[in-house]
């Protein structure tokens, strides 16, 4: 069955992340810009990228061309601050580790950011560790040394990396692996995939979460927290996951939509319906026998009743890697 409306129609508002999505870097994702402008749903903007605050993200786009009020902006490092604040004392002393946003945050939130170069005998009760561009060695370790000395350890996010123009480079992940090396304690992480970032989208939304779509290009983070959170999840392939990535995936991070980029919120989108073990899309079929996956019709409804008869099939003992082969030479075979 196929829905004639626009995928978009089925929500009543869109949470929707940014590097990979919207943007790489300072450029614009092809088409972005014109669907999100286009719709009548309003939008936040959620991103894990601690470096900037919310200000400073809402101007970059606008400057692309789209509507973004600062208040549209939710990012990790406010996620971070807001629980830390109504769980410290007001006034507590955190040490901010990351770009502008992290200390721009904890400012807003009523607690004192520290500089790394700043903490020598002071002690934090926190620290909250974010992206930036600037991070050095020695803020790794000035943070290592607080997290030893009995400091709460919050990281904004764990994206292992992060799309840019130039290419894919470390993101706040890594840095934050640098630090567990030296330390005995696990940090607690604000940003996606953990809950807070889109309960707190949702509410300044005024939107159940069950009605709302939540957009990103990562699997483990963006969609992860929509499973998390409890709302509908749509995958973009403009970012860092394709369609075999998607093929792979396990429950908590599977999206219930998948788009080859934001065009396809404008585009009707089939339901998937599951007769006598064949998977349909509109009119695309796919089935698993003898632990092959056989597909009929073609496009991206085609890939689409892939996804569902590997995900069955996975459900039922198929190893990630047998998914992820069977997903790439369909998509090889399509391209």
């Amino acid at each position: 069955m196929t829905d004639a409306r626009p995928l978009v129609e089925r929500y009543d508002a869109l949470i929707c992340d940014l590097d990979g999505v919207v943007y790489k870097g300072a450029v614009a994702v092809p088409h972005a810009v014109d669907v999100l402008e286009s719709l009548r749903q309003p939008v936040v903007y959620a991103t894990n990228n601690a470096s900037r605050t919310p200000a400073d993200v809402a101007a970059h786009l606008r400057e692309l061309g789209l509507s973004a009020a600062d208040d549209a902006v939710v990012t990790s490092s406010t996620a971070a601050a807001g629980v830390l604040a109504a769980e410290l004392d007001p006034g507590a002393l955190v040490l901010a580790v990351g770009g502008p946003g992290v200390a721009d945050a904890l400012t807003a939130a009523g607690l004192v950011p520290v500089a790394p170069s700043a903490r020598a005998g002071r002690h934090v009760a926190a620290v909250v560790q974010g992206y930036g561009p600037d991070v050095t060695a020695a803020d790794l370790a000035e943070a290592a040394y607080a997290i030893q000395d009995g400091a709460r350890w919050v990281a904004t996010n764990v994206d292992r990396t992060l799309p840019t123009d130039r290419g894919v480079a470390p993101g706040n992940g890594s840095l934050v692996g640098a630090v567990r090396l030296a330390v005995d304690v696990e940090p607690e992480v604000m940003g996606k995939p953990a809950a807070p970032m889109y309960t707190i989208a949702a509410r300044s939304l005024e939107v159940s979460p069950d009605r709302v779509l939540a957009v990103g290009d990562r699997l483990e983070t963006d969609l992860g927290g929509a499973v998390a959170a409890g709302t509908a999840g749509l995958l973009v392939l403009t970012g860092v996951h394709g369609w075999a990535d998607a093929a792979a995936a396990g429950p908590s991070t599977r999206p219930d939509h998948v788009v080859e980029d934001l065009r396809g919120l404008l585009e009707p989108y089939p339901y998937g319906r599951v007769e006598d073990g064949r998977h349909h899309r509109g009119s695309a079929v796919a089935a698993v026998h003898g632990g092959e996956l056989h597909v009929e019709g073609d496009g991206v409804d085609a890939l689409r009743a892939a996804l569902d008869a590997i995900w069955a099939a996975s459900d039922a003992g198929a190893s990630e890697q047998w998914c992820r082969d069977s997903m790439a030479e369909l998509v090889g075979t399509a391209g």
